[in-house]
């Protein structure tokens, strides 16, 4: 199916994502901070970025805002993950590139739908 990096600090959650992407056919790839992912992309380019908003040292914001500044990253589709999740937020990370925002806790069945039509395009 292809590959999805999680970027998430939190490890419950982390697994929730894992999992629910798993049982969907797709590869995980996993970071706990900004500075791991751009690390993890350049080394192994995903398919798709589930990025979590709030991290240790960069934010997703940060994370996302640069890897659609740069060529070669900038057609990876990211999906922002944030309990920050009124229309302001959503709109917000819309702005720094985000071809997606899902507020937490998440749910399953929409982000399969969300990570699925963004491989797609």
């Amino acid at each position: 199916m292809g590959t999805v990096l999680v970027v998430e600090d939190s490890i419950t959650d982390m697994q929730i994502l894992i999992h629910c992407l798993q049982q969907g056919g797709i590869n995980v790839l996993v970071a706990q901070s900004g500075e791991e992912a751009i690390a993890t992309i350049t080394q192994q380019k995903p398919d798709a970025v589930v990025l979590d908003v709030v991290l240790p040292g960069c934010s997703g914001f940060e994370v996302c805002r640069q890897l659609k500044a740069e060529a070669d990253t900038s057609d990876i589709p990211v999906v922002l993950c944030s309990t920050k999740g009124s229309e302001m937020d959503k709109f917000w990370g819309m702005k720094q590139g985000a071809d997606a925002y899902l507020a937490k806790p998440i749910d399953q069945a929409e982000l399969m739908r969300t990570i699925k039509n963004l491989m797609k395009s």
